[in-house]
């Protein structure tokens, strides 16, 4: 309980973003967009400045992951278009076992195969087949990380920043 998780500076962001891209590219795709296929929640707590967050641990690998964690406070209202603000702090183990929504996108079309064919090579027709389930749930409520960790010990000291 002793591990501290520091999230990221705004212009380190971008980094850990395509990171965590290509850890999710990498994994198969989840059998629903909001969830990865899980055995188990981790029995490890780990500490961020905001509260303490409980991941879970994903089937296929020695992985923990700590889903939809939230590094600023949602831009609706009068936040919308302002520079993110600090998220509230909460006090009792956060579940962070759900993908949080997308940011608002729109990909592009590729209902009839054939025509998308036309216009993009197979090997981007194929990764969008993939990736649009993925893109469903969408909102400007987006400002969350998906955080993967390895398992390996106990005394892995996690700093994000």
């Amino acid at each position: 309980m002793g591990q501290l998780l520091q999230l990221p500076q705004p212009l380190q962001l971008l980094q850990l973003v395509v990171v965590v891209a290509v850890v999710v590219v990498g994994c198969a795709a989840p059998a629903a967009p909001s969830s990865l296929p899980v055995h188990k929640y981790s029995t490890r707590v780990v500490r961020t400045k905001y509260g303490p967050l409980r991941g879970v641990v994903l089937q296929h690998a020695q992985v923990e992951a700590f889903l939809g964690v939230p590094y600023a406070t949602a831009p609706l209202g009068s936040l919308r278009y302002m520079p993110p603000v600090t998220p509230t702090a909460w006090r009792t183990p956060r579940l962070a076992d759900t993908f949080s929504p997308v940011c608002p996108q729109r990909p592009p079309h590729i209902a009839n195969r054939t025509e998308a064919l036309l216009e993009l090579p197979r090997g981007r027709v194929a990764f969008l087949e993939k990736l649009l389930p993925l893109l469903v749930n969408q909102s400007e409520d987006c400002l969350y990380l998906n955080i993967y960790v390895p398992r390996g010990g106990e005394s892995i000291f996690l700093n994000i920043a």
